[in-house]
């Protein structure tokens, strides 16, 4: 049974991104739980490596997910690969609400990383390929703010559930994680295929079809969709007759930089240390001497603050650019860094034991000092969702080729939640070994991701995808040469124009495939 479909661009942003809600669940599934008793008591006061373990485990499965996302996406499509991956969450869900230890709480969290490796390589992928050059920025926003409203919901929910005794309090928040996976896989079958997707394995005529409902209400001789149309078949021409294949297609003939572009920007996203404020917030505030409901609450406003400001870069990534705000933004999460370290580390008392009896928070600071400590984490995350909390992903999607596309994204995101799980694994026993000094480390990698930004990426701002190769080849311009705009298919859209204007012929391909009778079934 063919399902109907629905070619709004929001609609298809809203419907696909519940994948990366997944993940936003996944987070606030642990970190609004960690620091309860039912949660210490049942798993015997995890710390250290067995809390980093069951920290890192998602980034673990992660890992594998996006590994195989790629061939994946590749053999059955962006649409279908999302939907596979919804399976592995609804296993991994179960596993961890019936777990009788760390151990199967581990394993079930490594079966919904890879979920989630697929749905956050993917889903960018999806989107990168349906939107219009214009919208590209905020459209790939929304998979970031998916992941916002997931960690904001997932919190209160553990929240809530902390107020129930024994264990039914983390089973129950864990088993809500049902829901968000449920809901993509039932919208899934409404979103039409990725038309550059249909192009690359041959299925012209749907690909022309959809390409045109997307993005001019199905009228196929618009001139958007005949530029665009005529840019994609040039583009992937070029790429099939390329002597190169395999895996050498991500380092030869210049692709390096587009490989060292996408790893890198997506690595520091988790360099820069906002994660540490996400996934164990609870232990952050702990040190600034905030305890119980007001620990949590406060966890819970730094999420709401997450929300807010990414979506207010919705609305100006496509006019500012992705340079400045991962050049800037990195600078700014540097010296939050900074501060926090250099707080904690003047005027910290150490604890014995750690504060609590939680041995991963061992240094504590009190009155003025706290407050500093809990402004500039606040800071840190506005920061970050203003800047490389959405970019990074939006940049990781746009940078590659039509044939690279799915698995050069998916190593982006392997290098993604490798970090993740490192950082995972590294920050509790980080912690109780040098305790503030870990902000300082943070501090100084910001830094280091301003740099390399500076020095080595190109603007892709409101450019369609297939120029942008054109901007990481060789002899191309240097990168804080590029700006936003000046976009080719704009170009083409004028000539376009201009032969209907005088009546001429659009070319003897496009206009067979336009007018074949089983263009609009």
């Amino acid at each position: 049974m063919e399902f109907p479909k629905i070619y709004n661009t929001y609609f298809l942003a809203i419907v696909s991104t519940i994948g990366g809600m997944l993940f936003g669940f996944d987070i606030s599934s642990m970190s609004a739980i960690i620091g309860t008793e039912q949660y210490v008591d049942y798993f015997d006061d995890p710390h250290g490596i067995i809390q980093g373990a069951i920290g890192s485990a998602l980034a673990a499965g992660s890992v594998v997910g996006a590994l195989f996302a790629g061939p994946l996406s590749d053999k059955i499509g962006r649409r279908d690969a999302i939907f596979t991956a919804c399976i592995w969450w609804l296993v991994g869900t179960a596993i961890q609400v019936a777990c009788n230890g760390y151990g199967m709480l581990i394993a079930g969290r490594i079966l919904n990383g890879v979920c989630v490796g697929i749905t956050s390589s993917q889903v960018p992928v999806y989107l990168a390929e349906i939107a219009k050059k214009e919208k590209r920025g905020s459209i790939i926003v929304i998979q970031q703010l998916a992941i916002e409203w997931g960690i904001l919901i997932m919190f209160f929910v553990g929240y809530g559930c902390s107020f129930i005794d024994g264990d039914a309090s983390f089973r129950t928040a864990w088993g809500i994680q049902f829901v968000p996976s449920v809901l993509l896989m039932l919208g899934i079958p409404f979103l039409p295929r990725s038309p550059r997707w249909l192009a690359k394995v041959g299925r012209e005529e749907k690909a022309i079809d959809i390409l045109a409902r997307i993005q001019a209400h199905g009228k196929i001789d618009d001139p958007l969709v005949v530029a665009e149309w005529e840019e994609i078949t040039t583009i992937l021409t070029a790429e099939r007759e390329a002597p190169y294949s395999g895996w050498r297609r991500f380092i030869k003939n210049g692709m390096w930089r587009r490989t060292f572009a996408g790893m890198s920007v997506q690595a520091w996203q988790q360099l820069s240390g906002a994660n540490v404020m996400t996934y164990y917030v609870v232990y952050v505030f702990q040190m600034a001497h905030l305890s119980g409901n007001i620990n949590l609450i406060s966890s819970g406003v730094q999420y709401a603050l997450f929300i807010i400001f990414t979506s207010i870069v919705f609305f100006f990534i496509d006019k500012t650019g992705r340079r400045p705000l991962l050049i800037y933004g990195a600078i700014g999460m540097g010296i939050c860094q900074f501060v926090v370290g250099g707080v904690l580390g003047s005027y910290g008392s150490y604890v014995p034991g750690g504060v609590g009896g939680n041995e991963n928070v061992i240094i504590q600071v009190s009155g003025s000092p706290s407050h500093v400590v809990i402004a500039f984490s606040y800071l840190l995350i506005i920061v970050y969702a203003l800047t490389l909390a959405p970019v990074a992903w939006v940049y990781a999607a746009e940078v590659w080729s039509l044939e690279t596309r799915a698995t050069g994204m998916a190593l982006a995101s392997v290098a993604n939640w490798l970090f993740n799980f490192a950082l995972g694994l590294f920050v509790p026993p980080a912690f109780h070994n040098i305790s503030w000094k870990t902000f300082i480390i943070f501090g100084v990698l910001c830094l280091g991701a301003a740099i390399q930004a500076f020095l080595f990426y190109p603007e892709t701002a409101r450019k369609s995808l297939e120029e942008i190769e054109k901007l990481f080849s060789k002899g191309g311009p240097r990168p804080w040469n590029t700006r936003p705009g000046d976009s080719l298919l704009d170009e083409k859209i004028a000539q376009v124009e201009e032969l209907q204007q005088k009546g001429e012929p659009l070319g003897e391909k496009f206009g067979s495939i336009s007018h074949s009778e089983g263009l609009r079934r």
